[in-house]
């Protein structure tokens, strides 16, 4: 069994703290892409937790047209809905970042997410890779993006993204696929809450294949920034 392979974990005293690391973290590795490939790809997570660090990661002097943005995963809602991640990031992160970057949306107009595959397959391809940053949460249940545990990640391995049915939430989703997140160059999961930390050392301590965050951690490294 391949060993786990989580590198570094950051801990901050509280959640600015944390926003202030993690915006200085991502500004420095979209630099080092651009400037090397000359653009680079940052995917993002919805939720609470990014509504925070966000607009601190937007306020950072990048040459924004060059970064291509896309979400690591997406709830089959129209974007107008409070449920809708891209509305998120709309809201709180596009409008404050002073040169436009590329945001790729994931949900359109099928009606449902199984109909969608191609094309979203073929707008993920269309980013610069691998990606340079993925940001990534983790459920209490320890799914990342919109792989939950007991479900198989990559039924397609050559896909880039797949649906997912929650199980216990109203609507289907889409997700990066484990394989694109295994691939990119680096990944930085947040977590925060006392019961999210100790379920990371549990796993880390001893892994579950069930557990999407198990596997992500035996095929490559992963910087935790955490904080209660």
């Amino acid at each position: 069994m391949p060993g786990n392979h989580v590198i570094e974990r950051h801990s901050f005293s509280d959640l600015t703290t944390l926003s202030e690391a993690l915006a200085q973290t991502a500004a420095t590795t979209l630099r080092d892409a651009i400037r090397q490939r000359g653009q680079a790809s940052l995917i993002v997570p919805g939720g609470h937790t990014p509504a925070v660090y966000l607009p601190r990661l937007a306020q950072m002097d990048l040459p924004w047209q060059h970064v291509f943005i896309t979400l690591s995963d997406e709830r089959w809602v129209e974007p107008s809905s409070a449920l809708s991640n891209e509305r998120l990031i709309r809201e709180c992160f596009l409008p404050l970042i002073p040169c436009q970057p590329q945001f790729i949306p994931l949900k359109t107009f099928h009606a449902h997410p199984d109909q969608a595959m191609a094309d979203i397959n073929e707008r993920l391809a269309g980013l610069p890779s691998p990606f340079s940053l993925v940001i990534l949460g983790m459920g209490e249940d320890g799914h990342i993006a919109s792989l939950f545990p007991g479900m198989n990640p990559d039924p397609d391995s050559d896909s880039l993204c797949r649906t997912a049915t929650p199980p216990a939430a109203p609507s289907l989703r889409i997700s990066l696929s484990l394989r694109a997140l295994i691939n990119s160059d680096r990944i930085i999961l947040v977590i925060t809450g006392k019961e999210k930390r100790q379920l990371v050392d549990r796993l880390v301590a001893s892994p579950d294949q069930s557990i999407p965050f198990s596997r992500l951690i035996q095929a490559r490294p992963v910087e935790l920034f955490e904080t209660d």
